[in-house]
């Protein structure tokens, strides 16, 4: 016997990482030292900074890969990936340098997995960090064959002391929405829960969607908003606090970006809440409680700004293809979301 007997096949991994080694090179910055096959991966840090801050996040994709292993479209999810991290080392002020991923699957399928890291390229680029290494590890008897699951892990950089924290936060600053792609990476077992019980299919193209069909509506990959923010940030646009609107929705991401003794009061009706929501509500009778506690509802970053500097915001987002809203203001509290009720 030997470990091909056992249902691992190190060829096909050697030829898996010669398959992809393009696709990472292509997301390489200047400070990476070296190429893809070490046991580390080497980054020198940026230079300008006077107290540079490390600031590190990891996150996966949840059951949104359930749906991607159903429909076989698995280019979009790497993109998820990396979103779901950058997204959240960015609300620190922090620019993603580096990027590295863990897949995991019972059988290694070279043309899937190829699809996913050319996803994850796609997001480190959009992103501009590099895709610094990564782990695949093929597990016979613990994943069923075809799945696999994803985790993926960013280091980005900020200056200590413009690093936020919440203590820049002050009463009466206001809330800048930035439009969501849609459903992004959270809920999504509410999500297949509502049309695995609805009797729908994923090759549904409700009218309330306009003409688009369920799959390709959830798996639109989550907004990555670092370019645009990080350029907001060197304009020296004044920015107080940031979130990350990812599962708990807005009354779970939106306080913890505030200091003490503060609140949020949001103004609904205030964006464009897109269809896919409604249809998600109506389809499975969801309360809107429920529905604000699951979903972004369309906002998918939040940035607190003076209220002197909320139209440049809005403006600023804009030029960047960005919808962005006012959707609410900071006022005395205990950490609490206002308004929902």
């Amino acid at each position: 016997m030997d470990y091909r007997d056992a249902g691992v096949d190190v060829e096909a991994g050697r030829a898996f990482v010669d398959q992809i080694r393009n696709l990472v090179h292509s997301t390489f910055r200047k400070e990476v030292l070296g190429g893809l096959g070490g046991f580390g991966g080497c980054f020198q840090l940026p230079t300008g900074y006077q107290e540079p801050v490390l600031v590190s996040g990891t996150d996966g994709v949840g059951t949104k890969l359930k749906i991607a292993h159903l429909l076989n479209i698995h280019d979009t999810v790497g993109i998820d990936l990396v979103a779901m991290c950058v997204n959240d080392v960015l609300t620190s002020s922090a620019e993603p340098l580096f990027f590295l991923d863990y897949v995991a699957t019972g059988k290694l399928d070279k043309e899937q997995l190829t699809q996913v890291v050319s996803g994850i390229a796609t997001g480190c680029k959009l992103a501009g960090c590099a895709l610094l290494g990564g782990e695949t590890a093929e597990m016979p008897g613990f994943y069923q064959i075809g799945e696999y699951d994803l985790a993926g892990f960013c280091v980005g950089i900020a200056e200590k002391s413009r690093i936020l924290d919440g203590s820049q936060v002050q009463l009466g600053d206001v809330a800048i929405g930035l439009a969501s792609s849609g459903i992004h990476s959270n809920g999504l077992s509410l999500v297949r829960k509502i049309v695995d019980d609805g009797g729908f299919s994923w090759d549904d193209k409700p009218t309330l969607l306009d003409g688009k069909s369920l799959g390709e509506i959830f798996l639109t990959p989550t907004k990555i908003y670092v370019k645009s923010v990080l350029d907001a940030l060197r304009l020296d646009l004044e920015v107080h606090g940031m979130a990350h609107i990812t599962g708990g929705g807005l009354p779970e991401n939106l306080p913890r970006c505030l200091g003490q003794n503060q609140a949020i009061n949001i103004n609904l009706g205030s964006w464009d809440i897109p269809p896919v929501f409604k249809w998600l509500a109506e389809a499975g009778n969801v309360n809107s409680e429920a529905m604000y506690n699951t979903f972004n509802m369309g906002i998918g970053f939040v940035l607190l700004v003076p209220p002197s500097q909320a139209q440049h915001t809005i403006n600023h987002f804009h030029s960047h293809d960005i919808s962005a809203y006012l959707i609410g203001e900071v006022t005395p509290g205990n950490g609490e979301l206002l308004g929902l009720d």
